[in-house]
Order: C-alpha cells, then sequence, then structure tokens
C-alpha cells in the first residue's frame, strides 16, 4: 500500500492484531452527514460501534482527543469531509478519505444503515482494501474552490442568456444581425427593435434577465482578478498556456485538478484520473471490448479539455493533423475526445519536464500572458509597444502560422504508414505483449 505523509504504512489481513512499537493500533471509522459522523472502532480484529458525535469543530476536536497518534481513520468522501480530514490528521498517524463510487460494498449492502457503512470503512480500511481519494494540500484546495465558483457563474450566466433566447424563439422574433446577442451591438438591436414586438410581460422578464446578467458580469470580474494573479505566479499554468487552444481558464481548471503531478506515474494515470480513458470489457477468451471513456474524476477539468480540443483542432500542428486521422475513421465526436485525451497526455510531459510546448506560437503565448496582467489590475499601456506588439504583425503570424503547417505534415508523413493495431485478447496485457 502507498504511504502518504504521516502513515503508517502496515498492512495485514482484516482480523489480524497490528503491532507497532509495542502498540496494537486501531482503526477508526466514520459514516459521516452533515450534522454528525457515526462512529466505528476496529481493535484485534473485533468492531465496537462508539455512537454519534456533531460534525462542529468544538465536538470533533473533543473527539479527536480521545485518539492516539497510532489510529487511522476512514471517511467517505462527501461535501465536509476535506474540513474533518484536516481537522483530524493533526491528531492521528493517517487520515483516508474513501472514494465512494468504488465503496461498492456500501453502496450495494441489502441492509444499509449508519452503523453498518461505518463498521465497513473500518474493515476495508483494516484489511487495506479501502479505495483512496487524495487529500489536495490548502493551496490546491483553495484553487478548485475558487474555479468552481467561476465556473458556478460562468452556468448561471449561460442559463440568463438561454432565456433571453427562448423569449424571443417562442415570440417568434429572430434573425439578431449580430453574432453576439449580449454584446454592444445585439443589446443595442434587442431594445430598440426587438423588444417591442414582445407582450408587456415578456419584456418586464427580458428587463429582470439582463439586470441580473450585469450583476454576474460584475460578480464574474471580481472572482477572475485573483485567479489571473494566481496564474500569473505559478510557472506550470505558464506551461500549459504554450498549447493551443489552453487559455488560463483551463490552464487552472487542470492544474487544480491535478494537484501535484508527481503522483502520476505516467500519462496514461492522468488520463484515467480524468476519465478520459475508455472503459474496457473482457471476460475468459473472448476479446476486450472497448466502450465510451468513463467520466470519473473531475467533469470541469474533463469538459474543459473538450473545449481546448475543439480550439486546438483548428489550429495549424500535429493536434490538429492527429484530429483529422481519428476523424476520417471515427468521426468528429470521438476524434475531439481523443485530442482532449492527447491534451491530458501532453500536459503530464510539459509539468513533468517543467518545459513548454515544442510548437507553441510566441506572440500567442505573450498575448495570453498580456491578457492575464490586465485582468489581474495591471495598468493598460495605450500607445506604447509592448510585450503583444509582434501579435498584431501579420508577418509574425504568418511566419508562426507556416512552422505549424510544416509540423503537421510532419506528423501526416509520420503517420502515413501506419498500420491498425491488432484487437487484444487481454485487456490487462502491456502494450508490447498485446496478442
Amino acid at each position: 500500500m502507498r504511504c502518504e505523509r504521516g502513515s503508517v504504512g502496515v498492512v495485514l489481513p482484516a482480523g489480524l492484531p497490528i503491532k507497532m512499537g509495542g502498540m496494537r493500533l486501531r482503526h477508526i471509522g466514520l459514516d459521516v452527514h452533515r450534522e454528525f459522523a457515526q462512529v466505528a472502532v476496529w481493535k484485534d480484529g473485533q468492531v465496537s460501534h462508539r455512537g454519534r458525535i456533531p460534525t462542529t469543530p468544538e465536538a470533533l476536536h473533543a473527539f479527536a482527543r480521545t485518539l492516539t497518534p497510532s489510529d487511522q481513520v476512514a471517511l467517505e468522501a462527501t461535501c465536509n469531509t476535506y474540513a474533518i480530514a484536516r481537522l483530524l490528521e493533526q491528531y492521528v498517524a493517517r487520515v483516508v478519505v474513501s472514494n465512494p463510487r468504488r465503496t461498492r460494498a456500501i453502496a450495494e449492502a441489502k441492509i444499509k444503515t449508519d452503523k453498518v457503512d461505518a463498521e465497513v470503512l473500518v474493515r476495508l480500511l483494516a484489511g487495506g482494501w479501502l479505495p483512496e481519494v487524495w487529500l489536495p494540500d490548502n493551496d490546491t484546495q483553495t484553487l478548485r474552490q475558487r474555479v468552481a465558483h467561476r465556473a458556478r457563474l460562468i452556468q448561471q450566466q449561460t442559463r440568463l442568456k438561454n432565456r433571453v433566447h427562448a423569449i424571443l424563439q417562442r415570440n417568434l422574433v429572430l434573425g439578431c444581425p449580430r453574432s453576439d446577442l449580449f454584446g454592444k451591438g445585439g443589446l443595442q438591436w434587442l431594445t430598440a427593435q426587438a423588444m417591442p414586438l414582445l407582450p408587456s410581460h415578456e419584456q418586464q422578464t427580458i428587463h429582470a434577465t439582463l439586470r441580473e446578467l450585469a450583476l454576474i458580469a460584475e460578480e464574474l470580474h471580481v472572482a477572475e482578478a485573483p485567479l489571473a494573479a494566481v496564474a500569473l505566479q505559478r510557472r506550470d499554468v505558464c506551461h500549459l498556456l504554450t498549447i493551443p487552444g489552453v487559455d488560463a481558464t483551463v490552464a487552472l481548471a487542470l492544474v487544480a485538478a491535478i494537484g501535484d503531478v508527481h503522483r502520476f506515474s505516467s500519462p496514461v494515470k492522468l488520463v484515467g484520473y480524468l476519465g478520459l480513458d475508455p472503459r474496457v470489457r473482457q471476460s475468459g477468451a473472448q476479446p476486450a471490448s472497448y466502450g465510451p471513456i468513463t467520466k470519473q474524476g473531475r467533469a470541469h477539468a474533463r469538459g474543459a479539455l473538450a473545449e481546448a480540443a475543439w480550439v486546438a483542432v483548428k489550429t495549424p500542428g500535429p493536434l490538429r493533423a492527429f484530429y483529422q486521422r481519428v476523424r476520417a475513421r471515427r468521426g468528429p465526436h470521438i476524434a475531439v475526445i481523443a485530442v482532449a485525451r492527447k491534451l491530458a497526455v501532453l500536459a503530464w510531459h510539459l509539468l513533468t519536464r517543467e518545459e513548454d510546448y515544442a510548437f507553441a506560437r510566441p506572440s500567442l503565448t505573450a498575448n495570453k500572458l498580456r491578457k492575464l496582467e490586465l485582468r489581474a489590475g495591471a495598468p493598460a499601456h495605450r500607445g506604447r509597444r509592448g510585450a503583444t506588439h509582434a501579435y498584431n504583425l501579420k508577418e509574425t503570424r504568418r511566419r508562426e502560422r507556416a512552422l505549424g503547417i510544416q509540423a503537421e505534415r510532419a506528423y501526416q508523413q509520420l503517420t502515413a504508414h501506419w498500420q491498425p493495431r491488432p484487437q487484444s485478447t487481454d485487456a490487462s496485457a502491456p502494450s508490447g505483449k498485446r496478442r
């Protein structure tokens, strides 16, 4: 079993006493709810129930003081798990957060109570069978919360915009001359030409929706400023910004989901963590069948990679050539998910090696960084040439585009004579030993 910070690192089958320095270790299972937690204790192969404790800081500290430095605690991942785990870490040897999707013994139990759930958790922990969730550090957890807050604001903004579009559609008011209805020109058309064609109650709804959109725009400005400041200070974000299609929003979502990239021993591990690997079904002598992606892990990071992939496939380079090759066989939607997976693999290599993308466009990267600086509150130097001046020159962009096209053609020549991989009959066989 992998040893975490402060962990004991000793695992024996359930039911056997575990000794450490002359002390018998205890394992504690907590079935956590919003207002209380059910406690079960495993010691010397026997499980005892200790009742419920309130999930308040005072009660949790009082409970933690009854534990010993050699104890190990297990609890399932839920909304308040992070705070409870950080509190208990100060008192015990190890805190294990269980993956609820993989703890099937609890989810599929015929008799399911708080006592049963706590007992199953503590027995799985004592036997070394508890599927563990990585517990992020404070900086990563803060970044995750900030990224999630911005994502919720974007969702609210999208919902309000869809409401306005629905009002226009059900009243047969179509044909906005602007590409963006909520841009300056689009709003002028909406208020001057579209609104008079609507009933009075629909006009009131649109006015209320526009006021809500203005409030959310202000909140977005407030939320994005500290995120931009964090992005400028992190080298890992700057490395990811060199990838075409990856902006600060995608880069921050990815590093927030990954945390410490060195906990993934290979890019395949990261792809599986983000849920971009295919489902595999194989039994007996039958060949392995591959289905859709597993969609495990953080959905926001996976969705951000998919959005970045749609942009990357429009930029000349190896990623576009890869997309075109897969699209010819599997269609555009599967191909773009394959590009998202390729972006995850590429991100793993850039973060572990601490280097930029080999086919980066320097002027575009400088433009991304300058936008981040302005978003973080840096003063605008109008009328003066800055680091992004080269991005405004057509000749500079033409040369960078030509280099991308050259790299794209090199990839096409490399893959022109590739043969399809023979179908494997063993889903667990390494890539070099498939039959």
